[in-house]
């Protein structure tokens, strides 16, 4: 805990994450000022630290979208009943979470309106009307929006009953195209996390019993947080015809034959930042990726209020970066170590020092949030060494997550038990049954994360049953 010389508390400790990690997580983002609570249980208001990652997030992801052709597309808030109803599998899946809107006003509804848990049913509705022939395929719509699902259990970002996120609808002429789509925007994903948020994934495909409601295939990334539990990150789902065949989704063939559409749907929410805490951050506040950072250096003047040579020479240093990256002079009259307690806090990921020695001495000093080392830069090698820097801090965030990528392998079913409780994943072979994923999951106390793509034998035997497997799957405890 950080205190000025008057006593006054500047930044409250945090708990330690060795010592409570759901307490840590929640420390963080109160107390670096991401969410408030709401009145509306479940809820949270995202506060402009925390909405400026969504909105960093939202631009680079909107940006790879449009690079592979997408366009953003925007639907109604409310489903008919009546609509909701045509796709069976989907409709139970949702059930248990949907919220309901029964009036309007004074006036009873004539038939209730669900509060979108998704949209698949919406886009479906869409393309039935505007796709004729195959000229017109495919349609590769995204949609960013917020989406509500009753959940029993909350907790920010992770989990609430109101959330951001974006959600990628498209139709194709066949089952190629539409597999083709599912994969590359998984990749889109994957990439996405490695290269903006430095976080490592497994990619792999989803059990039946994981798998999105009313899909054929549901692929996902999965990420390793601190703790040792999974998170999954992003999804990319393969429809089939099925959504098609339920909404009369027909088009005009190359054959002047009528067909089925093809879907596939594909979505990442504000879920995505509660991974970014959970894998990077420590017990003094966010460690935030330097892509992803709103502000990525801060200029801290040293003694200004003795010098007023101090903050000319700060307020230069800003101009010659602000085309460099996102900076901040904090100027305020707060005391600096204060300043240097509330970056650090909030993540960013560079602090620059600059007081009345470093004017003398030509250089100003350069802490680096993520690894806590100090280096000394000259004012006029710090246009050149910024832009480095702040790729070598992505990088070393990236293979430090990557470290703590903790993979063990199990061949019986006790292994697999004697290592539930451990941090990380566990890959083990499955026979494909779902009596076997079940007992799994009842005895061991872990889940099916995904069956990777890049499959190995660890035996020939399913670790539950003994039976001839099919798969090797990645299992743990996940959130």
């Amino acid at each position: 805990m950080c205190v000025s010389n008057k006593d006054k508390k500047m930044v409250e400790a945090i708990t330690s994450r060795e010592d409570d990690f759901a307490k840590w997580y929640t420390d963080i983002v109160k107390k670096a000022d991401l969410i408030e609570y709401s009145s509306v249980q479940g809820c949270v208001i995202l506060k402009p630290a925390g909405y400026a990652l969504w909105e960093n997030i939202q631009a680079e992801m909107d940006k790879r979208f449009k690079e592979t052709g997408h366009e953003n597309i925007y639907m109604p808030l409310f489903i008919p009943e009546s609509l909701l109803q045509k796709e069976k599998d989907h409709v139970e899946g949702f059930a248990p979470e949907v919220a309901w809107v029964t009036h309007g006003g004074s006036n009873k509804l004539e038939e209730r309106l669900c509060v979108r848990p998704t949209s698949e049913t919406l886009f479906c509705e869409l393309y039935a009307k505007i796709v004729n022939s195959y000229r017109d395929l495919p349609k590769l719509y995204n949609q960013w929006c917020s989406v509500v699902r009753w959940e029993k259990t909350t907790r920010p970002f992770l989990r609430s009953r109101e959330f951001l996120w974006q959600e990628g609808h498209t139709v194709h002429e066949n089952e190629e195209d539409a597999r083709t789509e599912t994969i590359k925007m998984l990749n889109v994903y994957s990439d996405f996390c490695k290269e903006f948020l430095a976080i490592p994934v497994i990619k792999g495909k989803k059990t039946e019993k994981e798998k999105f409601a009313g899909a054929v295939d549901t692929y996902t990334i999965e990420a390793l947080m601190y703790d040792g539990k999974a998170l999954q990150a992003g999804t990319s789902h393969y429809f089939g015809d099925g959504f098609a065949r339920a909404f009369d989704m027909k088009f005009t063939d190359r054959n002047n034959n009528l067909q089925y559409m093809h879907q596939t749907s594909w979505g990442v929410s504000t879920r995505i930042i509660g991974a970014v805490i959970m894998v990077h951050s420590d017990d003094n506040g966010l460690v935030l990726p330097p892509k992803l950072a709103p502000t990525q250096c801060v200029i801290i003047p040293v003694a200004a209020n003795k010098s007023d040579a101090v903050l000319v020479k700060c307020t230069e240093v800003a101009a010659m970066l602000k085309n460099i990256a996102r900076v901040k002079l904090d100027d305020s009259n707060n005391s600096a170590g204060w300043k240097f307690a509330e970056h650090e806090m909030r993540g960013v990921p560079i602090r620059i020092e600059i007081g009345p020695k470093d004017i003398e001495a030509g250089e100003a000093l350069v802490t680096i949030r993520f690894s806590g080392e100090k280096r000394k830069i000259k004012f006029e090698d710090l246009a050149t060494t910024i832009p480095t820097l702040l790729d070598e801090i992505h990088d070393a965030m990236y293979d430090a997550a990557n470290k703590r990528m903790t993979v063990t392998a199990a061949k019986t079913f006790d292994e697999l038990k004697e290592n539930a409780n451990n941090k990380g994943f566990i890959k083990a072979m499955w026979c494909g049954n779902l009596e076997c994923e079940d007992e799994i999951k009842a005895v061991g106390g872990i889940t099916s994360r995904c069956i990777p793509f890049e499959q190995e034998e660890i035996s020939n035997t399913c670790v539950c049953c003994s039976k001839p497997a099919k798969h090797m799957v990645y299992w743990g405890k996940a959130y």
